[in-house]
């Protein structure tokens, strides 16, 4: 399915990954969030989420500043061109999700994503336990 929203998205002319997607979701959604917050809000590591935002920073779709309070603190906030990909992206995810849902009931997509759930809880569990 991400390999299909993928190329869906890039037939379209945006340049966009499924994960940096969901990075400018939550900076529409909040604009300037902490990376470290960011992290855990994606379920990324901080080296991962490091990378992707400076994937991102090289495309120009984010910027980061130091907080003025804790050097220790990057704020990630949505260029103009980000915003610009943000809002020409979401109608056409929406529009791309609603076609692969196409003939599947509620009740089935609500027992689809508890199961999935309920696999991301379990490794989870694995890994913690395992650290």
């Amino acid at each position: 399915m991400d390999y299909y929203i993928r190329d869906n998205m890039k037939s379209h002319g945006i340049n966009l990954s499924k994960e940096q997607f969901i990075v400018l979701k939550h900076l529409d959604e909040k604009d300037g969030r902490i990376q470290n917050d960011l992290a855990f809000i994606t379920n990324r590591s901080k080296t991962a989420l490091t990378r992707l935002i400076q994937t991102m920073e090289k495309k120009g779709y984010v910027s980061r500043s130091v907080s003025e309070k804790d050097m220790r603190i990057n704020h990630v906030y949505l260029t103009a061109l980000g915003r610009e990909i943000w809002e020409k992206s979401y109608p056409f995810f929406l529009e791309t999700i609603q076609e692969l849902q196409k003939g599947i009931s509620k009740e089935d997509l609500e027992n689809t994503k508890n199961v999935m759930k309920q696999i991301q809880n379990n490794i989870n569990l694995k890994t913690t336990i395992n650290q």
